[in-house]
């Protein structure tokens, strides 16, 4: 596990021009990405890039390993492809690929923002959309864009009933995670905040009376 925080490291020091690089564990792994948005995987210690329109032409010259996956103990391909040495040494190029990676990711994540709809989202349901409709979030990019806190709050000015396990539901959506499945971290964080924002409700509340 050491070298591959030594890959993650080595990811974003390469590719600090692309943004701040989150890190986060992933098929025995790490998943890299920008505004949790992915665009490469580390899998045993190797860096692989998201295939891209850009990445398959470099491909056709120069051949990269594509990452395989074992799921029951069937290999299946990814569309991953391996950074190897000679890419490693070449940092302009590595750089825009990488580039061309997230592009294409981030394009990919937009489309399926725009036909997606709300209930289709992990942690949500056909009520949970309705809700939101309510209260003027009526599409993915909407919601993603409003981020969850926003949400939580304009649904807590017309449900009361709503609590943390709400938020986390929220955020889970937005960042495709089931609840459950969130980051220790950002749990943690939205649990502060959660508990902070509900302290400062009482006591508005009680101050009012």
């Amino acid at each position: 596990m050491k070298k591959a925080h030594q890959v993650v490291e080595r990811s974003r020091e390469c590719l600090a021009s692309l943004g701040k690089i989150e890190s986060r564990t992933q098929f025995g792994g790490y998943a890299l990405a920008v505004e949790q948005v992915v665009f490469a995987l580390i899998n045993e210690d190797e860096l692989y890039l998201r295939a891209s329109e850009a990445l398959r032409e470099y491909v056709v010259k120069c051949p990269l390993e594509t990452l395989v996956f074992r799921k029951r103990g069937i290999p299946v391909n990814l569309n991953y492809f391996k950074v190897d040495e000679a890419l490693w040494c070449n940092a302009e190029r590595l750089i825009a690929l990488s580039a061309s990676s997230l592009q294409t990711a981030q394009s990919e994540l937009q489309s399926r923002h725009t036909s997606v709809r709300l209930k289709d989202l992990p942690n949500l349901s056909l009520r949970m959309e309705l809700m939101l409709r309510e209260v003027g979030i009526c599409t993915v990019k909407h919601l993603c864009e409003t981020g969850a806190k926003q949400c939580w709050l304009k649904l807590k000015a017309i449900n009361q009933h709503v609590g943390l396990n709400t938020l986390l539901a929220l955020q889970g959506a937005i960042s495709g995670h089931h609840h459950a499945a969130l980051p220790q971290a950002v749990k943690a964080e939205l649990s502060e905040w959660y508990q902070n924002t509900v302290k400062h409700t009482l006591n508005t509340e009680s101050s009012g009376h």
